[in-house]
This record gives structure tokens, sequence and C-alpha cells, in this order.
């Protein structure tokens, strides 16, 4: 399981050095060179990948069999809350964030009041994380 371990991780960190490499140089014909490459890349990472969940994820199944279903729906509650309170800070960053920035470019004055508004979209992900750590405490 180390050998597919170690064979995924080289395959992302030469893609991001070959990605390095081709930013730098900058000619069409290495921007080709550099498609191939990524081709190569997710041929060889998306099989390694599956085959490691395929082969990981029973194990860890067969592992969490030993909490009781009152406890895994907590464990569910928990996760659902932190992701989807995640989902819901991006969403209201990205939207109040791009606000920000055309309206910090045409009035520069307003930037501290828009990074006020981000900080607030921000805060949607720990009160989700809050909830989650309230969940968790109480199992």
């Amino acid at each position: 399981m180390e050998k597919i371990i170690i064979l995924a991780i080289l395959t992302v960190f030469s893609m991001i050095v070959s990605g390095v490499y081709f930013i730098y140089k900058g000619t069409d014909k290495n921007k080709k060179v550099a498609r191939a490459f990524m081709k190569l890349n997710l041929f060889i990472f998306a099989p390694v990948f599956v085959f490691g969940l395929v082969t990981l994820v029973p194990q860890m199944a067969s592992a969490a069999t030993e909490a009781t279903s009152g406890n895994g729906l907590g464990f569910l509650a928990a996760g659902l809350s932190t992701g989807l309170a995640s989902l819901g800070a991006g969403v209201a960053v990205s939207n109040v964030g791009s606000a920000a920035i055309g309206a910090v470019s045409e009035d520069p004055s307003i930037l501290g009041r828009s990074m006020i508004f981000l900080g607030l979209a921000e805060g949607i992900a720990i009160y989700g994380l809050i909830i989650s750590i309230m969940i968790l405490g109480r199992l």
C-alpha cells in the first residue's frame, strides 16, 4: 500500500514541477508538451487513486463497524454541518469578494467595509465548525 501512495505522491509532485517549468518557459511547443504530460499524468494518477480507494475503503468500513448507529449518525451530522457550512461560506465569499473588488476599484476608501463583509461571509464556516464540535462533544 505504501508503494501506491508513493506513486500517487510522485505523480502529483512531477505534475507540479513540470507545470512550473512550462510556465517559466512559455513557448507554444512547451504548451503542447505540457498538455501531453498532463494527460499522461492523469492516466497514471486516476487509476492509482481509484485502486487505492477500492483497497482502502473496505478496510476503513470494516474498522468503522465497531461504532454504534447513534454514534455513526452523530459523526455524519458533524461532517455535514462542517461541509455544508463551508460550501455556503465559499459561495458567500465568491459573491462578496467579486463585488468588493469591483467596489474598491471604483472607490479605494471602502476597502475596510468590504473586508468586514468578507469576514462575515467567512464566519459562516466557523459557525458550522462550532456546531460540529458541539455535536462531537455530546457523543
